[in-house]
This record gives C-alpha cells, sequence and structure tokens, in this order.
C-alpha cells in the first residue's frame, strides 16, 4: 500500500513538473521565448525525447533544466535546456547534477550535446555550492571537447557562468530576437562604469558577433534551432566517426569565371549545390570560414576574402582561423584552403604582440592538425599568409591558379629591395618604371609556374577544374593515417 501511495506521489510530482507554473509559462511566451521543453520538442525528432532526472530536486525546489536525449534526423544526440520559469534558470548543484548526466552520457556513447541556455547566472542562495557547480561542468565540458560536438544556443539572458558554457561549445548560436550574451547584467555594467547601458548594447546578437562570441546568429529560436539541425547534419557523432556523405552534386562540376577576390563565389562555387554554413562571418573577416559538402564530404573551407582591409590579415581573422581549424581537426573533417592574401597586416606599436600571437596561432592550428589539407592559391600568397594559410609545408596537397602570385613579399615591396639600381638609374618616369618592374617580378619570379618548379605547389590548374582537382585529392586523402608525436598536448600559443 505504501509503495502504491508513493507511487502516486511520484506520478503527481512529475505531472506537475511537466506541466510547469502556467503564470511563468505566460510570462516567458509573453517575453517571445519558448519554453525549455517545447524547445527541445522543437529540435528533437517528433516522439523521440527520453528525459532524465525529471524529479531531481532539492526538497521541493525544481532543478530548472530539462535534461535528455533523443534524435535530429534520426541520429542520436543529448539535449540539456535550462527552465527560465524555474528562479530564471539559475545554475544550482542539482541542475548542474543533472548536466553533469548529460555530458557524462554523452562521452560514454559518443554523440553529440546540444546545450540551450537561458538562465540569469547563479543561484545566489546556494552560495559556494552554486559557483562549484559550473565549476563541474566546465570540467566536463572540457574533458568532452573533442570527443563529441557541442552545440550552444543562446535563447535568453545567458550571463556569468552561464555565458562560458557558450563559448565551452564548438559552436555558440545566439537567437537575434531573445538572446542576451553577457559576463555581467546592465545593473552590474551600469553601477560600475557609471555609464547607463542595456542588454542589447551588452550582449545582443549583433555586437557578439562583431566580436566573435558567437559563431552564428539567427533572427529567433525556430532559425536557431534549424541552424542546430543543419549542422549537426554536417558533424560526425563524436571522434571515432566519420561525418555522413550524401553525393547531392556532380563530382565532375566546373567552376563558372570567379574573381579570386570574390569570396562569396568561391564560397558556392566549391559547395555542393552552392550550400554552406559559414561561421563568424562578422568578425575577422579577412578570411571566411564555412562548413559545407565537397564531392559529398562534409570539409571546412577557409577562403581568403581579399575585398576585406586590402587583402591582408589581421590578428582577429587568423585567430578565427586557427579555431576553425583546430575544430576542424578534433573531428577529421578536411580543411581546404583557398588562399589570396597579400600578407600580414602592419601592426601598429602597441598591437605588435597580439598579431604575432594570432598570427603564430594560425601557424600552430594548420601544422599540428593531422586531418587531410588541401590548399589552392587562388590568388596572391605572400609572406606568412602562404605559410600560415596551408602553404606546401602545412598541406597534404597544394595547388595554385595560373595568375597566382607566391612570394615573401608583395611585388611592390619585392622591387623596392631588388631593383633598386634599375629605379635610380632608368631614364623612364618612376612610376612607370615601377609598374614594369613590379609586371616583371610576379610573372617571373613569383608566379605560379616558378613555384611549381621549385616545389612549393604540387600543380597549377585552371580555375574552372579547381574542385574535380580538390575532390579527387580529398577522395585520396580520405584514408590518410597521420598523428602527432605522443605528449599529453602541445603549447599552443594563447
Amino acid at each position: 500500500m505504501a509503495n502504491t501511495q508513493e507511487l502516486k506521489q511520484s506520478l503527481a510530482r512529475k505531472a506537475a513538473i511537466l506541466q510547469g507554473d502556467a503564470e511563468r509559462i505566460a510570462k516567458q511566451h509573453a517575453d517571445g521565448k519558448l519554453t525549455a521543453r517545447e524547445r527541445v520538442e522543437k529540435l528533437l525528432d517528433e516522439g523521440s525525447f527520453v528525459e532524465l532526472d525529471a524529479l531531481v530536486s532539492k526538497g521541493q525546489d525544481y532543478a530548472g533544466v530539462v535534461t535528455g536525449y533523443g534524435t535530429v534526423q534520426d541520429r542520436p544526440v543529448y539535449v540539456f535546456a535550462q527552465d527560465f520559469t524555474v528562479h530564471g534558470g539559475a545554475m544550482g548543484s542539482m541542475q548542474a547534477k543533472k548536466i553533469c548526466k548529460v555530458l557524462d552520457l554523452a562521452q560514454k556513447t559518443g554523440a553529440p550535446v546540444i546545450a540551450m541556455c537561458d538562465s540569469a547566472g547563479v543561484r545566489i542562495d546556494e552560495g559556494a555550492d552554486a559557483m562549484n557547480a559550473y565549476a563541474r561542468i566546465y570540467a566536463r565540458m572540457a574533458r568532452l571537447s573533442g570527443v563529441c560536438p557541442m552545440i550552444a544556443l543562446v535563447l535568453g539572458p545567458v550571463c556569468g557562468g552561464a555565458a562560458l558554457i557558450a563559448q565551452i561549445a564548438d559552436i555558440a548560436i545566439e537567437a537575434a530576437d531573445v538572446g542576451r550574451l553577457m559576463v555581467y547584467g546592465p545593473q552590474v555594467v551600469s553601477a560600475v562604469t557609471g555609464k547607463t547601458v542595456d542588454a542589447v548594447q551588452l550582449g545582443g546578437a549583433d555586437n557578439m558577433a562583431k566580436q566573435g562570441g558567437v559563431a552564428m546568429t539567427a533572427a529567433n529560436e525556430a532559425e536557431a534551432i534549424a541552424l542546430t539541425a543543419s549542422l549537426l547534419d554536417l558533424l560526425p557523432g563524436c571522434n571515432m566517426e566519420d561525418a555522413p556523405i550524401m553525393d547531392t552534386d556532380d563530382l565532375n562540376r566546373v567552376l563558372p569565371e570567379i574573381d579570386a577576390g570574390d569570396s562569396q563565389a568561391l564560397l558556392e562555387g566549391m559547395a555542393d549545390d552552392g550550400v554552406f554554413q559559414e561561421l563568424y562571418a562578422s568578425w575577422g573577416t579577412e578570411i571566411r570560414v564555412a562548413l559545407a559538402r565537397v564531392g559529398g564530404r562534409t570539409c571546412g573551407l577557409v577562403v581568403s576574402n581579399a575585398a576585406e582591409n586590402n587583402g591582408e590579415l589581421a590578428p582577429a581573422a587568423a585567430a578565427k582561423a586557427a579555431r576553425f581549424v583546430r575544430f576542424c581537426d578534433c573531428y577529421t573533417i578536411p580543411v581546404v584552403s583557398l588562399i589570396n592574401s597579400r600578407g600580414v597586416q602592419v601592426p601598429s606599436a602597441s598591437s605588435q604582440s597580439w598579431t604575432m600571437i594570432t598570427l603564430s596561432q594560425l601557424l600552430y592550428a594548420y601544422a599540428e592538425a593531422t586531418t587531410p589539407k588541401v590548399s589552392v592559391v587562388v590568388g596572391n600568397a605572400i609572406g606568412q599568409a602562404y605559410v600560415a594559410m596551408g602553404g606546401k609545408a602545412n598541406a597534404d596537397v597544394t595547388y595554385a591558379w595560373p595568375d597566382a602570385v607566391i612570394s615573401a613579399l608583395t611585388p611592390e615591396a619585392a622591387v623596392q629591395v631588388l631593383y633598386t639600381d634599375e629605379l635610380k638609374n632608368d631614364s623612364k618616369p618612376a612610376l612607370e618604371t615601377r609598374a614594369e618592374l613590379e609586371k616583371k617580378f610576379a610573372s617571373e619570379v613569383a608566379d605560379a609556374s616558378a613555384a611549381a618548379a621549385s616545389g612549393m605547389i604540387d600543380d597549377v590548374i585552371l580555375p574552372a577544374e579547381t574542385r574535380k582537382y580538390v575532390i579527387a585529392a580529398l577522395e585520396m586523402l580520405s584514408s590518410k593515417r597521420d598523428s602527432n608525436p605522443p605528449k599529453k598536448h602541445g603549447n599552443l600559443p594563447l
């Protein structure tokens, strides 16, 4: 009899938890936000969600997070969704316990984790326990990093410790209408600085995207969830699997006539059916990075954007590309680099170190990566831009277009160094002489043929056949086996 009574009480409590607080749910909807369970249902295949630890609580206090597993397009995933209707989704010991269980299961079984973040911070009433709760989650996520893909969605105010969950994840997506990603909320910032700011100024999607705080932005929650499903379709379940291969485009498709400086055309031309998912589009814009299928295989595309900053690399672009290459390498996603850069931006005196650090991060990321790497010099490959973005020493296969210029210096700088006497002694006007010498240097010393002759590239290819050559190289490299020397880990320049 007692067991029956306890069962009835448990079922009644579970029903109350699943139903939620009607008044708080109405407030959540009034704020333009879905509830935690509505978000989970919208992401996962219908009827596939299995909730874990629904009855976990502290006294009568519900943990404030929905956790469990299900499928997205028939592929298994784990999910946790913070419930803002319960103490503002604030982190406490019970919430952390539920999240850590999901992270542990993901590591054991090899499936992606989706974090739906909507939290005002920590449970102040729990004191140090609440801070330790976040620490336990960070430790689990750090160990899971590189084992299973983690995608974090910013679907409300995500403050303090909750904001770091989004940063540790592989990819963070913010919904512009409701997402606010902040270290401190407006009240704290205003109190410290004496300036009035609002949550949109601090952690709105536009601001975060320009700073690299999130990899993607969406107009609303529905779009953010749809983007998540699209990304999962391109990713493996874990580092022991390959991403799904889907043949949807002609393997022998030739590229239309493309300007080497048109990064959008390059991305569309290389990607199957012209479809790609760009990450960090508003940050470090001298380089564009995207996930796409090329010949049916998921690839990471790293494309120079010569239209920005005179085609010169800046620190943010180097850091962005380094993070992306390391992410691809975690899951053995091949990296295809389309190089068109006039070198590294000459830094100001106050940013010398930052430029060197971020450039070394990019060099390190390419050098350390054991995933297949294919590079194509489509325009300029000057100095460290060639070396850093997967030049011959840092790529398995390197091609170049016929008009490519590969050199330690730009033609303008090289002429100044190599042809000093000619510039002084020629009877022609200085500008005319310089232009002729620059053309001579580019065509005779730094052209693709000279690079091929010296072994800096494997072949000179026609632009129209770029995709065919890259697909063939990826096929050849599909069985690549490489590893770094035994070590705990390298010391990435941070």
